[in-house]
């Protein structure tokens, strides 16, 4: 069965750090598109950083400098190493991995292959 199980979230004071692990199963990351969202107390999902196989990185704005997205060397698990944790990084991540995908589309138009059934990530001020 292929599937993502994310892992690593939890409740964190402002300025802390967490690390999030999505391990895959089923299936490597070779030669696909992986990637994190989160879901927002907005109803609309948004793109947090995308790692390309071939090594190319995206990072939304809100987190540029803080987060670093990875992958090991199987190519079995993504990580999100979060630093400098903001109350407004609070929500649920979800990892996704395909090999197209509309990445920068909403969550429900992203059309990517398979997705993580999410892990919270509290932040307090």
């Amino acid at each position: 069965e292929v599937q993502l199980v994310e892992s690593g979230g939890g409740s964190v004071q402002a300025g802390g750090s967490l690390t999030l692990s999505c391990e895959a199963s089923g299936f490597t990351f070779d030669g696909t598109i992986m990637g994190w969202y989160r879901q927002i107390p907005d109803p609309e999902c948004e793109l947090v950083a995308i790692l390309h196989s071939d090594g190319v990185e995206f990072y939304d704005d809100s987190v540029k400098g803080r987060f670093t997205i990875s992958e090991d060397s199987a190519k079995t698990t993504l990580y999100l190493q979060m630093n400098s944790l903001k109350p407004e990084d609070t929500a649920v991540y979800y990892c996704a991995a395909g090999a197209g995908g509309n990445w920068f589309s909403s969550c429900a138009e992203a059309d990517i292959g398979t997705w993580g059934r999410g892990t919270q990530v509290t932040v307090s001020s």
